[in-house]
């Protein structure tokens, strides 16, 4: 049995990477990694069910269900009901991402779960899968997204969206293990999937809801590639390599060979599970001030809400970051939901005002208290070259935090932010979260429980699952 630590074989990156993680063996640790990816991802969807974009397309889905989809051909909205795949995929899709939760894969700075997951899930009902064979398929689809992010370089991050362009891959592969394509198959629905993938980065600079289309456009892609593979359309084995192919279309410094650098384990293992809203990009600016906090006896973060002192004895606050994080989220002027997620110095204002970071840290009435201002206008931000020369392997921060009562500076830096495999959540903190997460949609105690306990090890119909995924009548 052959796996990545084996000689390579001969043909494309994308012919010797398929050959390869389709012999690779799959425990069933990771088969419990995997349960809590797609916990994760479930409770962001749960928790992003009542923003306005998630309205948009749930719009979409009421059209779909006055078709006359079968039943065979119908798939799990969540919490909205059956219809037919493509408009269940596109639903579920769209909204992992939405809080800005979702578990990242920092060297590749992308987000695998949105896209691969729901790809999975749609083609797990399609199929008439089981549970095991489910979560493998998102084992393999998290490995493709991760290896083409890792390959394709920093300058492609610079104008596109990688969870776009390169977990579209991994929605692919997640399809074809499931349809149970043939090798060549399955080369065939992975270069086609790249011959069409992107998205661009300009929605950064505008307030629109681009990135949750993104997002759902890459999986429903990668599942469409999957089918028509299946079918019999021929796709591009070269894509990633070729002269005309992925890498040199989108980014001056790939290096192809990472696709298939060896790796003792699958590289689901090496994701992050975040542990609080905002881009992950705030996260280690939220994490060293933390830091200084729990360091520090003479500092109190816990009396920090509605407490006025705190404020008035901080002087200022500089925050060394890498370049990443400078682009995305400099913001001291926060005006609307989401540019706060994209705000250290919202973040890590109300951080100091408010104590642990909430979902509602970053809604109108938080963004306009005036002691959130009022601490937005101390914190700046500057390039850390320390910091930047770890990252993306490392996302790190440093902190100068200067005291107004008395001349005294408290400085710290880290180079991992909670939830990084280096520092990371354990079970019951990612159970927790889901938990906070799945109450944003109104579960029921019951209801919640059913699915952070459901029996993954079971040897049942697929629907045993989905059936906790359908509306439910929730008392609080």
């Amino acid at each position: 049995m052959t796996n990545l630590n084996s000689e390579p074989t001969t043909g494309t990156l994308t012919e010797q990477l398929v050959a390869k993680l389709l012999h690779k063996p799959i425990t069933a640790a990771d088969r419990q990694r995997s349960v809590l990816h797609v916990i994760d991802w479930l409770a962001c969807v749960a928790g992003g069910s009542t923003a306005e974009v998630a309205k948009v397309f749930a719009s979409q889905l009421t059209a779909v269900n006055n078709s006359a989809a079968t039943a065979s051909l119908q798939a799990t909205a969540l919490w909205q009901g059956k219809t037919d795949w493509q408009s269940a995929l596109q639903y579920n899709a769209a909204l992992g991402n939405v809080l800005e939760m979702d578990d990242v894969h920092r060297s590749s700075i992308l987000h695998a779960g949105p896209v691969v997951i729901p790809a999975a899930l749609a083609m797990a009902e399609h199929c008439q899968a089981n549970l095991a064979q489910f979560l493998d398929a998102v084992i393999l689809g998290y490995e493709v997204t991760i290896r083409v992010g890792q390959a394709i370089g920093r300058s492609h991050y610079r104008y596109y969206h990688n969870t776009s362009s390169c977990a579209a891959f991994g929605a692919a592969m997640a399809a074809g293990f499931l349809l149970k394509l043939t090798a060549q198959q399955q080369v065939w629905a992975l270069g086609n999937t790249g011959s069409r993938t992107g998205g661009l980065w300009q929605m950064r600079h505008e307030d629109v809801m681009t990135k949750q289309f993104h997002n759902a456009e890459a999986s429903k892609s990668g599942v469409q590639a999957a089918l028509l593979a299946k079918a019999g359309l021929t796709g591009p084995a070269a894509i990633l390599e070729g002269p005309q192919g992925l890498f040199a279309a989108t980014s001056n410094d790939a290096v192809p060979e990472r696709v298939l650098a060896s790796s003792a384990h699958w590289l689901m293992h090496d994701c992050t599970f975040k542990p609080w809203p905002a881009c992950r990009h705030a996260h280690p600016a939220m994490d060293v001030v933390m830091q200084v906090f729990a360091r520090n006896t003479d500092l109190d973060l816990t009396k920090s809400p509605n407490n006025q002192e705190l404020s008035a004895t901080i002087q200022y606050i500089k925050i060394g970051c890498y370049q990443d994080a400078l682009t995305f989220c400099d913001r001291p002027n926060p005006q609307t939901e989401l540019q706060a997620k994209f705000s250290i110095q919202h973040a890590v204002a109300c951080l100091l005002v408010f104590g642990e970071p909430k979902l509602w840290h970053y809604q109108a009435e938080a963004r306009a208290d005036e002691r959130v201002v009022a601490m937005r206008r101390k914190i700046t931000l500057f390039l850390d070259t320390d910091i930047e020369a770890n990252y993306p392997r490392h996302y790190g921060a440093s902190v100068c935090m200067q005291l107004t009562a008395e001349p005294l500076a408290f400085n710290h830096q880290h180079q991992d932010t909670l939830g990084d495999p280096e520092r990371p959540l354990s079970q019951q903190q990612i159970m927790d979260k889901a938990d906070y997460l799945f109450k944003q949609n109104n579960l029921s105690q019951t209801h919640r429980q059913q699915l952070l306990n459901f029996d993954w090890h079971r040897q049942a119909d697929f629907s045993a699952f989905t059936d906790l995924l359908l509306p439910i009548t929730n008392t609080a």
